[in-house]
């Protein structure tokens, strides 16, 4: 018989991303595990589907972690059959993450922290190298079309990265070069039944907007290829940013003083420096990144940039930052 394209570009993806990741150490006589993070949705459920094929075959146990966020009625069962099919088809360990989703940042923002913290630690208890998570190129390109809306700076519009460490453990995107078609084509070759989550049509939530009516105008005006061209833009703004970020952190340590960072030595580096600089120093100081804005690093680097006595300067977690004797020093 035939496999599916769409089967097989997701394990032929999965494939790569395994082959290629870092492993941690394990016993001798064991393979490193992977965990897949899934909801039940198309594209997790693809993900899942591809990874569990794929995982044995190239040297890696595969388990499955799914996060009940006890937002919508039922949510607790729809999380039980996700784990029980799960361990039909052969996934160890299975477990089902329940959380509480708190309010900051908004509902969006604080459900998918609570999901990253269950996963990351599902990922430390097990010792996993990695949690694969399915978002899709058209996840990408929507991200970007979000952070183009909030005036974002190159690493918002690099959107999201292929790999990335949060809370202690590895995150990778297998899927961030396949379509969301392919994840539901996959699932009808294999006779998979996706649920359907409404909080993904729902109009209160602006990337529902962006899916439902954003993106299909943009596709009506310039074809189908601006989904692929917006998450290619991501791709290539990571990279630029990724060595960005990497030279901020050396001039960041030049800039340090005893008592914050040195206003001279700030002076003298490239704007796109200098602001990543104060960005990662504000975060040092406690400032929550997610809240950090462009109006917070400008009214920074005015104390660098444009010095003329100005009190301090007020960040987000209730930092203050000042300018004194040619330093910036902040708490």
């Amino acid at each position: 018989m035939r496999l599916d394209p769409s089967v097989a570009a997701i394990r032929t993806a999965i494939r790569h991303t395994l082959t290629t990741l870092p492993t941690t150490p394990v016993a001798p006589d064991r393979r490193p595990l992977v965990l897949v993070g899934c909801s039940g949705g198309a594209d997790s459920l693809a993900l899942a589907a591809g990874a569990v094929f794929v995982a044995p075959r190239v040297g890696w146990r595969v388990g499955l972690v799914t996060v009940d966020h006890q937002l919508q009625e039922g949510s607790a069962g729809r999380a039980e059959q996700v784990a029980q099919w799960a361990r039909e088809q052969g996934f160890e360990p299975v477990e089902v993450a329940t959380v509480d989703v708190g309010t900051s940042g908004g509902p969006e923002a604080a459900a998918r922290e609570a999901r990253y913290a269950a996963l990351a630690g599902a990922a430390g208890r097990r010792g996993a190298a990695t949690v694969l998570l399915g978002h899709t190129r058209d996840d990408q390109a929507e991200t970007v079309l979000l952070a183009l809306a909030r005036g974002a700076g190159p690493r918002g519009l690099a959107g999201m990265p292929a790999h990335r460490l949060h809370a202690g453990a590895r995150f990778s995107r297998p899927l961030l070069d396949v379509p969301r078609s392919a994840c539901r084509a996959a699932c009808a070759a294999q006779d998979l039944v996706p649920w359907e989550d409404p909080h993904n049509t729902d109009p209160s939530y602006a990337r529902s907007r962006v899916r439902a009516d954003a993106m299909p105008a943009l596709v009506a005006a310039l074809g189908e290829g601006v989904v692929a061209n917006l998450a290619r833009s991501a791709a290539l703004l990571g990279a630029d940013a990724d060595l960005l970020d990497e030279l901020a952190a050396g001039a960041l340590e030049r800039c340090r003083t005893p008592a914050g960072l040195s206003a001279g030595v700030l002076g003298g580096l490239p704007a796109a420096l200098r602001t990543r600089v104060l960005h990662a120093w504000a975060a040092e100081l406690g400032a929550p990144r997610a809240a950090l804005t462009h109006r917070h690093v400008a009214a920074l680097d005015a104390l660098v940039m444009a010095w003329r006595g100005q009190g301090a300067t007020l960040l987000p977690g209730g930092i203050a930052v000042s300018r004194r004797s040619g330093e910036l020093t902040g708490g």
